[in-house]
């Protein structure tokens, strides 16, 4: 048996971090999910800098746009949606066989909105239409100004993947949005189960924050603790008389999605957040290398419980050791937004960069 199909049969879902044109023309991407147990996909603003502007293969699609008038922004969505709606469509198969939980695809709001509430509410709603799949969602990220829109969008019905999470105090603030949301839907005596949710926990970006400040018995273990931390929360919290009301009453779990899943640190092994992390109902969404690496072999020792409390000790531990735990998960979650401002503002360049050059 195959280590993936292993993983998901611990309850969790392989998800795939990427997305390329040459994945989908190749048939690659049909392919895992037949063979790998892929059952969704996510993307975000680094992604597509990277499948934009390392190939050929928008070209002709990006040549046509701007010959309309089309400024970059909306000439990345239109290749955008194009790419996405097909992966929907690989995945609707999986959506139906699985009543909507997995066979999911993310498409993420422009970054530079991530402070821009209402900005962010419009451009959730015009990309979820124009997109026109069932089983898309529409990534928000979980900043301040985030959290009104993710409340907004799931009273409007639009399932919402809450992306650049850190902490249990950031999971928290996504849960209650995404619960606000199905509250407000059954007052208005309208459909629950129709509203879907993750909340996307980035675990390697902990550890390449604060491995250098650490001693080396601590290096590399707070990522893993702080979602450990997280699990045990997302659990006690999906297990409250506040959510099972909203369940009896047809609603979906907001899963937690762990994220940024591929280890920094080449002395690591390339499955160490996979075999940390392995929990029922939850997401791992796995860039390429990991997803292949997981592939070939591995061992899953344990699957995490709800009563886990291995991250208490590392966590005190990291603390005394001189940490701001609070001060991090601040700090990474602005640096995570500058870094997808950054490949935003760099793939819109490249796009205009494209049209001069294929215009001449």
């Amino acid at each position: 048996m195959k280590s993936t199909a292993l993983l998901s049969m611990t309850g969790q879902s392989i998800w795939l971090d990427n997305i390329t044109r040459k994945l989908l023309d190749s048939g690659q991407l049909a392919q895992w999910i037949r063979d790998l147990s892929v059952v969704g996909l996510t993307s975000n603003p680094s992604i597509f800098e990277k499948a934009v502007t390392g190939s050929s293969d928008y070209d002709t699609q990006v040549s046509a746009l701007a010959a309309k008038g089309l400024p970059a922004e909306q000439v990345f969505f239109e290749c955008a949606i194009t790419d996405l709606t097909r992966a929907c469509d690989l995945f609707r198969g999986v959506h139906e066989r699985t009543g909507g939980l997995d066979g999911w695809v993310s498409l993420e709001v422009s970054p530079l909105l991530a402070n821009d509430t209402k900005a962010t509410l419009a451009q959730a709603r015009e990309l979820h239409a124009k997109a026109g799949r069932p089983n898309l969602y529409i990534k928000v990220p979980g900043t301040p100004e985030g959290i009104p829109a993710i409340e907004e969008l799931t009273f409007a019905g639009i399932s919402v993947n809450v992306t650049l999470l850190f902490s249990p105090e950031h999971c928290r603030a996504a849960a209650e949005a995404y619960m606000r949301g199905l509250e407000r839907r059954l007052a208005a005596k309208l459909p629950l189960g129709v509203v879907s949710g993750v909340a996307s926990l980035f675990v390697s970006r902990w550890d390449r924050k604060t491995a250098p400040k650490l001693p080396a018995n601590l290096k590399n273990t707070v990522g893993v603790a702080v979602c450990r931390k997280c699990y045990s929360e997302y659990c006690a919290l999906y297990s409250s008389d506040r959510w099972l009301a909203l369940e009896a009453a047809g609603a979906r779990t907001q899963r937690l999605l762990f994220a940024s899943t591929s280890t920094k640190d080449p002395s690591l092994s390339p499955t160490l957040y996979v075999q940390a992390l392995a929990a029922p109902r939850t997401v791992n969404t796995m860039p390429e290398e990991t997803l292949l690496a997981v592939s070939r072999g591995m061992d899953l020792p344990t699957v995490l419980a709800p009563t886990d409390r291995s991250w208490q000790a590392t966590l005190d531990a990291v603390t005394k050791a001189g940490i701001d735990l609070d001060r991090c998960s601040a700090e990474l979650q602005i640096e995570g937004r500058d870094a997808f401002d950054k490949s935003w503002k760099e793939l819109i360049g490249a796009i205009e960069g494209k049209t001069a050059a294929l215009a001449r």
